[in-house]
């Protein structure tokens, strides 16, 4: 890709965007909700070629591709997406448009945020300008391929890009759109940020981490085997590796309470990686996971109350902490158990880190269940729900707290 080539591709969706303007709004959420359903069924084309070429560009197992996609997908219908337009985009009688193109800046390797970033642009008529993640080169051509396969005239607004990041005279075009949804680190979005002028629109999903905070009903019997069993599966779905990944369990109780948390997570994870096995991990993360789990053991040595339990070959790890202090998250399957004596002290244990605070994982609490969530969202957590649930948000989830359609509107408006 070269700066000329992308300048015309860019040009084109200027114009391909001053037609899609003309369509009504109801006509392109119909094309939309088509495609979102397409996705959702396991048997269409893209279903099963996301299934088949995302673990060997991603390195995640097919066994948790498939299990991430059913759950994560489960959702997102056609309806669902009428439902949040009518919400977040009727103006009375009108619905509100976006920019005239929307450069769409993807990262990670999760799918479900890329087919949502792609298709939000252009529920508001916004042409959509997409550069893939460099680890997932795959559903982004894909979404676009499923928009043709539905509507080709909204597929002309759509064109899938790849050069690389460090590529300034590229990169210079690419963020020369009237809108940039910016997803990635926040190296990353703060780079793009010093590139965009004032008159430009800049969207931010930066870095983001989930927690479980389990009150005392949830620390032993059954509650907490359920409880575990849900925090299992929202650790090990695409392997620790999104923002709604949980990479710590605050347990508002005793130590014996945070013993028995710690031992029944082991558990579930042991039991999780027959189903869901981890993928490959790269040498560097590796790396981390060893040394955080050799710290463990260390301080355990050292005669601390650390208890570590840990696979026998590294797949997974919980370390039940002796303080409510957050430590190194090395993700790929380790989670650490916190002690807390009451859910309000979350976020001064948590300090400057709330800010990036994304979901938590709620169960224990019995009737004050809905005011604890009602402080949890005060703290800035944006998804609040039971252990289990964490990967798979509704569609109209307000991600890093911006509304998922309505951030996305510009100027002008048209009767539906």
């Amino acid at each position: 890709m070269t700066p000329g080539a992308l300048r015309a591709r860019l040009a084109a969706l200027r114009a391909a965007g001053e037609e899609l303007r003309k369509r009504s709004a109801s006509s392109v959420i119909d094309a939309l909700a088509a495609v979102l359903e397409r996705w959702r069924d396991p048997d269409s084309p893209e279903r099963r070629e996301l299934a088949r070429e995302l673990p060997a560009a991603t390195g995640f197992s097919p066994q948790n591709v498939r299990e991430g996609l059913a759950r994560g997908l489960a959702p997102w219908s056609g309806d669902a997406l009428r439902a949040l337009a009518e919400r977040e985009l009727a103006r009375g009688g009108a619905f509100a448009r976006g920019h005239d193109v929307t450069a769409v800046l993807l990262a990670g390797a999760i799918p479900m945020p890329a087919l949502l970033s792609v298709i939000a642009p252009l529920a508001l008529r916004s042409a959509a300008l997409v550069k893939t993640a460099a680890r997932d080169p795959i559903t982004a051509p894909l979404v676009a391929r499923s928009i043709a396969a539905v509507d080709p005239q909204l597929a002309r607004c759509v064109e899938v890009v790849s050069f690389p990041g460090a590529d300034a005279a590229c990169m210079e075009v690419f963020l020369s759109a009237s809108c940039v949804l910016a997803t990635g680190s926040d190296a990353t979005i703060d780079a793009v940020a010093a590139r965009v002028a004032p008159h430009q629109a800049l969207l931010r999903h930066g870095h983001r981490f989930s927690l479980a905070l389990l009150g005392r009903a949830a620390c032993h019997g059954a509650a907490l085997e359920d409880a575990a069993r849900g925090l299992a599966l929202d650790t090990a779905l695409w392997d620790q590796l999104g923002c709604l990944s949980p990479v710590a369990a605050y347990v508002c109780g005793d130590a014996a309470a945070c013993r028995r948390v710690g031992e029944a997570l082991a558990r579930a994870l042991e039991q999780v990686e027959r189903a869901l096995p981890r993928g490959a991990v790269d040498p560097r993360a590796a790396v981390l996971f060893a040394h955080e789990r050799a710290g463990a053991e260390l301080r355990i040595a050292a005669g601390q109350p650390v208890a570590l339990h840990a696979a026998a070959d590294a797949s997974w790890a919980v370390v039940c902490e002796p303080d409510a202090a957050p430590r190194p998250a090395p993700l790929h399957r380790f989670v650490r158990v916190h002690r807390l004596t009451a859910p309000d002290q979350l976020g001064a244990a948590l300090g400057p880190l709330a800010a990036q605070l994304a979901g938590v994982a709620v169960a224990g609490f019995g009737r004050a269940e809905a005011e604890v969530a009602i402080s949890l969202r005060q703290l800035g957590a944006s998804r609040v729900c039971a252990p289990g649930e964490l990967q798979s948000p509704p569609l109209d989830w307000p991600r890093d707290g911006l509304p998922a359609l309505g951030s996305l509107v510009g100027t002008g408006s048209e009767t539906p």
